[in-house]
């Protein structure tokens, strides 16, 4: 005889705590007492004849069952506020929220969101810069993160295949201080990207030139403030080829080096399991998708894309 499904009630109050794993906090973001959430967790264990939770001194701990559990109450309840959201609600919503690295937002993404707007002319977008609001404050959409690609209960997908690229300002080399050469780095401040583990060091170190000081220079908390201090002739900035194509193309950049270490760090599209439930979210994955896939393949009949 198959089980009754348990009361949405008790399914909610499991998540949460779950995800919490705190019967405080649980009841916070419940607005219950934590009396009523742990009479709640009591029912649910009773009616399915399981032990979900250890309750230990200081927390809570998910048994054997409870991890189990977990990720498809989870997924269901998450699926089934999206569903409401989207048909009943103020979810049916006008405007897409797209979460976006702003160098990415400011280099690639800008200079094509026009196609995207002649082709969706009713769809609202909205894109927010992600140095504004931390991940569990987020109501976006989707959202275009940097990474390699692994990201716990999310989908990904890659929107660039780049080469470390260093990069500089037309008038930096001179006679005096050439850059022909990786050695001659040694000359000029190089402009650090917190946050790559694909850095100068390791830049370097592929080059047979890690004997070189890379900590040298100047250091940054995003990759436009170090573009943007490599066009004023500050240093040398360590782009992704990505992102300097219309710099190059405008000669407010050069590339003096060769630009032939391929990254296995990319930009992607990440969005959650139920994202796409949204005819809008569906519409611009399918056409970032494809800009990034005909961006790639224009470089590669031009040479310059990785494999």
């Amino acid at each position: 005889m198959k089980k009754r499904l348990p009361p949405l009630n008790w399914l909610r109050a499991f998540e949460v705590s779950a995800r919490h794993l705190n019967f405080t906090h649980a009841a916070q973001e419940l607005n219950l007492t934590q009396a009523a959430i742990s009479q709640q967790l009591k029912a649910l264990e009773s009616q399915l004849g399981a032990v979900l939770f250890k309750r230990l001194p200081r927390g809570l701990e998910l048994t054997e069952l409870g991890m189990a559990y977990f990720p498809v109450v989870r997924e269901s309840v998450e699926r089934l506020a999206a569903a409401t959201d989207e048909i009943f609600g103020q979810g049916h919503r006008s405007v897409l929220i797209v979460r976006s690295s702003l160098v990415f937002f400011t280099h690639w993404l800008a200079i094509r969101l026009p196609r995207f707007k002649a082709l969706h002319p009713t769809i609202q977008l909205r894109v927010d810069s992600s140095i504004w609001v931390e991940d569990a404050d987020s109501d976006a959409d989707l959202e275009i993160r940097y990474g390699q690609g692994r990201w716990s209960g999310r989908k990904s997908e890659r929107l660039t295949w780049d080469t470390l690229q260093p990069v500089c300002a037309p008038t930096l080399p001179t006679a005096a201080k050439p850059l022909t050469k990786p050695e001659e780095l040694k000359h000029h401040d190089l402009l650090h990207v917190m946050g790559y583990e694909e850095g100068w060091g390791y830049w370097l170190k592929c080059k047979g030139a890690e004997h070189l000081d890379s900590s040298q220079g100047l250091q940054f908390d995003t990759l436009i403030s170090a573009l943007e201090m490599a066009e004023l002739g500050q240093g040398v900035a360590l782009a992704r080829s990505s992102l300097v194509q219309h710099q190059l193309e405008s000669g407010r950049l050069i590339a003096p080096l060769a630009n032939d270490i391929v990254t296995q760090e990319a930009f992607y599209l990440v969005y959650s399991a139920h994202s796409l439930m949204n005819p809008a979210a569906a519409a611009f994955a399918t056409w970032i998708a494809k800009e990034a896939l005909t961006f790639r393949d224009e470089l590669l009949g031009s040479g310059e894309a990785p494999d």
